[in-house]
């Protein structure tokens, strides 16, 4: 079921006319609307895009999305994907028509992003202590009385903040908030059980504030293992229990325990599975963002489905092609994408396929990037296999790994069938 997103803002984009502000689109486009260039379905390769070019498989962003619905409802919990990683409204709104309870977010300009494309749940997966944001945020809650937004805290200092800004602002309703647990040597949060319990009664003196639940982020558990993370989650929900028996919840229909990025949603899913029951339903909420397009690097290797194959699967949805524009030894060639283009971050982009000049397409055999420059990346190829480097004018796919870096890079993003046929336009906003 689909929360709420606003349809006419979204068909706005395709009102938005193409030109020199989006990479890789063809120059022949330019005055067009995108949704004129979406019309015409050009072909990637012989339609006027010129490289480098980052697209987006549709069936593989299909896939993703109903894997991870299934996986969610199997076993019983709500998803509100990260929308950090995209910061794409369309692709929001896909989540959402796959069932997604609401959208989550880490700070207050992704906050307004989703607002401005009227986005109505919203978990805000970090503190906010801003008085200028608090302000926006009260009104918006004033405004549209269907707007829910959960916001972490996690000290008495920053509820004080969020207090006296929201007074200010005059707020008539109640932000809602979970205590967020952190560890020892990781991100935010608060450290044990007493100083949780702190915040909580902070949270219960102030008027503007209302405790939903607890959260957090199991992957910021230092030397993260399956051990680690499972007694964290422990502690996690542990912590809801003591909070439901001490009546810190007041009257609440639900109470919010929620968790989970891209790399332990198995363990999640089962820790979740443990927690006895609460006085009233719980809102097992798990919050995955780079699920959606998946990579072909670090989310490839630490993703879920790895351990629990009969659960589900996920696919690479990003390919970048650059060309070759010099070989200027036997086994080396460059392409002209480089650390303007391609995410780098978590590892070097892999070669995953060489389209000939004649249309053909091979595999990249022994071929790997070696290091980047601002606008080239060096493709070497290994001893023995210098016949595989591709010739100048050759296109060269690329895989990338951290989808939240390489959906930044990029404003407009062709999707695109199987068949090369660019059906779409991804507007993102970073």
């Amino acid at each position: 079921m689909i929360t709420a997103i606003d349809r006419l803002a979204l068909d706005a984009l395709a009102e938005e006319k193409v030109d020199h502000r989006f990479k890789g689109l063809p120059p022949d486009a330019a005055g067009l609307t995108v949704g004129e260039l979406a019309a015409q379905r050009r072909d990637l390769y012989d339609g006027g895009f010129i490289t480098p070019v980052l697209t987006l498989s549709a069936e593989a962003v299909e896939h993703n999305l109903r894997s991870l619905e299934r996986f969610t409802s199997r076993h019983g919990m709500a998803l509100a994907p990260h929308g950090k990683t995209t910061m794409a409204p369309q692709l929001f709104r896909r989540q959402l028509e796959y069932g997604a309870w609401g959208i989550t977010l880490a700070v207050p300009h992704q906050l307004r992003v989703a607002r401005a494309f009227g986005v109505r749940r919203v978990f805000l997966a970090n503190e906010l202590v801003d008085p200028a944001a608090l302000a926006w945020l009260a009104r918006e809650l004033n405004d549209d009385p269907e707007f829910r937004c959960v916001c972490y805290v996690d000290s008495v200092a920053g509820v004080a903040l969020m207090d006296e800004a929201l007074r200010r602002a005059g707020a008539r309703r109640p932000l809602d908030v979970t205590v967020e647990l952190g560890v020892p040597g990781g991100r935010s949060g608060v450290r044990d059980a007493a100083a949780a319990g702190a915040v909580a009664d902070a949270v219960r003196d102030a008027a503007t504030l209302r405790l939903v639940g607890v959260a957090g982020y199991e992957g910021e558990v230092p030397g993260a293992d399956a051990a680690s993370v499972r007694a964290w989650l422990a502690g996690l929900t542990a912590l809801a229990v003591e909070f439901d028996k001490a009546g810190r919840f007041g009257s609440l229909p639900e109470i919010i325990v929620s968790a989970g990025g891209s790399a332990w949603f198995d363990v999640v899913a089962e820790e979740f599975a443990r927690m006895p029951d609460l006085s009233r339903p719980v809102l097992r909420l798990l919050r995955s963002g780079a699920y959606v397009s998946h990579d072909d690097g670090h989310y490839h290797k630490i993703t879920p489905f790895n351990r629990v194959p009969r659960e589900g699967s996920l696919l690479p949805a990003f390919r970048l092609w650059a060309q070759v524009v010099s070989r200027p030894e036997p086994s080396l060639a460059l392409v002209n994408a480089g650390k303007r283009d391609l995410a780098y971050d978590l590892g070097m982009p892999q070669v995953q396929a060489i389209r000939q000049a004649d249309g053909t397409v091979r595999g990249s055999r022994g071929l790997r990037v070696t290091r980047l420059a601002d606008q080239h990346a060096f493709l070497a190829a290994a001893e023995g296999a210098e016949d595989e480097t591709p010739d100048v004018g050759d296109w060269v796919a690329l895989g990338m790994s951290h989808p939240c870096t390489i959906f930044e890079k990029w404003p407009l993003i062709p999707l695109v069938a199987g068949d090369g046929t660019v059906i779409d336009y991804i507007r993102t906003f970073f």
